[in-house]
Parts: structure tokens; C-alpha cells; sequence
């Protein structure tokens, strides 16, 4: 589902952040248009949660490197957008002083595809 509003259907980054800090949906972002998260399979939850773990525990020790899993957006500069990817790997001290919502230089994102994310 693509969100619209008033002035028509494409929004800027910083109108897509506005509605993403208000929203009850998570909701991605690219060149302009935005789209509703649908939700995951059961099978889909259970491969990212086997590897969340498998991650998890494999950074924890690695200093100034940071696993997050399904919640944080990734900015993709080329390509002009947001995206939340299940899990990534930030281990660049310039996302520390971004926005707290997102990360700009993944060291590494891991998606589990499913019909729609393979699509993209």
C-alpha cells in the first residue's frame, strides 16, 4: 500500500521521516513514494530470529560494531531511500551522531526474502 497526501503523491525525506515518527506502521521509502510494511510469516519470523542470534552473539564482542534486527531503518544513498532490513551491521562511528531512527553506512544488511522483498 503506498501512502499518500494532500500535495500529491510523492513525499521528501524529511516529510517521510515526519510521518514515520508519528506513524503506528512502519512504512519504507524510496524516490519519494512510501509504502506500508505488510506483516511476516510465521517461517519468515522464525529464520530471522534463528539468525538474529547467530549475529547477536558473533558482534557482541566486536568493539564499535552494532547488530540490529527488523526495527531500525537503513538510508540507502544511492537510490534515494529507507528501508528496514531484518537485520544490519553498523560499525562506522559517523551513525552514532545521525538521528537515532536510522543508520546510513551498514557495514552489512541481511534480508530473509519473501515474495514481496524479492521483487525489489
Amino acid at each position: 500500500m503506498i501512502a499518500s497526501r494532500s500535495g500529491g503523491p510523492y513525499f521528501t525525506p524529511e516529510e517521510y521521516l515526519a510521518l514515520e515518527r508519528e506513524s503506528t506502521i512502519k512504512h519504507e521509502y524510496r524516490q519519494g513514494l512510501v509504502f506500508a510494511m505488510a506483516g511476516a510469516k510465521k517461517s519468515h519470523v522464525t529464520i530471522v530470529g534463528n539468525l538474529s542470534g547467530l549475529f547477536f552473539n558473533h558482534f557482541r564482542g566486536v568493539e564499535d560494531c552494532y547488530f540490529y534486527a527488523n526495527d531500525v531503518k537503513v538510508r540507502l544513498l544511492e537510490g534515494d531511500g529507507y528501508y528496514y532490513p531484518d537485520m544490519t551491521v553498523t560499525c562506522d562511528e559517523k551513525d552514532n551522531g545521525l538521528d537515532n531512527s536510522y543508520i546510513e553506512y551498514p557495514k552489512l544488511i541481511i534480508e530473509v526474502l519473501s515474495d514481496s522483498t524479492g521483487r525489489i
